[in-house]
């Protein structure tokens, strides 16, 4: 499988599948194995891009190379290297910063914007609220099945829940320390530079996301122009894992409008 070297760092990526290009990017509990319920899904009629983010799963970088300002290089890497000159982006969480910053400096390569259960890391007064002391409990605590599935989903799905932690546990290169950096202020996007945005957007939200409260999120469907929300009750911060078949279809609605 393919790896590709950029900005100090080794990013391992996967494709499978032909057709229009969709760019899947994972969070921060988990890796490029994330989206398994995703790839049959789409890979019948799309190319299906899956990768590592730097230092998760197969990705390597030095301690000091992990900072969102190399997110956007490192998918616009991918892209050329694949020769692929436009594609919609599916992000969850940490995802979300990967997409929203490359769509914002590459708004011609990015044919529509999922953001699943995450600002993107645009600077909403409602999200700092929401986030405040967050870095720092996730890098204490780590991102596990507790904190990223609904309340009472490890009751209900054992086993998937089981899965959560264990594609998570194969991160063995990653500081969980480090995603503190994640909402520096220097990272963070403000609301103005949405102004003139018109990439078509939607927003994925579970109304029992413990990380990022769906009210948080619904602030920045509504702060970004155009963007539509569809929320899924009973779902915590990983709609994606815990309703595969109703987020695959909503995700797939949406992407067909415009890619």
């Amino acid at each position: 499988m393919p790896s590709v070297e950029t900005q100090g760092a080794s990013i391992y990526y996967e494709v499978t599948g032909e057709g229009p290009a969709i760019v899947f990017a994972h969070g921060a509990g988990g890796n490029r194995l994330s989206w398994w319920q995703q790839v049959k899904a789409f890979e019948a009629s799309h190319r299906v891009i899956r990768f590592d983010h730097r230092s998760f799963g197969r990705s390597r970088c030095d301690a000091d190379a992990f900072h969102p300002k190399y997110f956007p290089g490192d998918v616009a890497a991918i892209l050329d290297a694949e020769g692929i000159d436009r594609a919609a982006l599916v992000c969850q969480s940490l995802g979300g910063w990967s997409g929203m910053a490359f769509t914002l400096a590459s708004p011609e390569r990015v044919a529509c914007l999922v953001l699943c259960d995450t600002p993107g890391g645009i600077a909403h007064p409602k999200i700092l609220e929401a986030a405040a002391g967050l870095g720092d409990r996730i890098a204490a605590e780590g991102i596990n099945g507790s904190a990223a599935l609904a309340p009472g989903f490890e009751v209900a799905e054992p086993a998937l829940a089981f899965l959560y932690d264990q594609i998570g546990g194969l991160n063995t290169d990653f500081d969980m320390g480090s995603l503190s950096v994640m909402f520096a202020d220097d990272v963070r996007i403000p609301v103005e530079r949405l102004d003139g945005y018109d990439v078509p957007t939607l927003m994925i939200a579970g109304d029992k996301d413990l990380l990022f409260p769906i009210a948080s999120l619904r602030a920045v469907a509504e702060a970004i122009p155009g963007a539509q929300i569809a929320e899924f009750p009973g779902c915590g911060h990983s709609v994606y894992f815990e309703s595969a078949n109703a987020f695959n279809n909503t995700v797939a609605e949406f992407v067909g409008k415009h890619l």
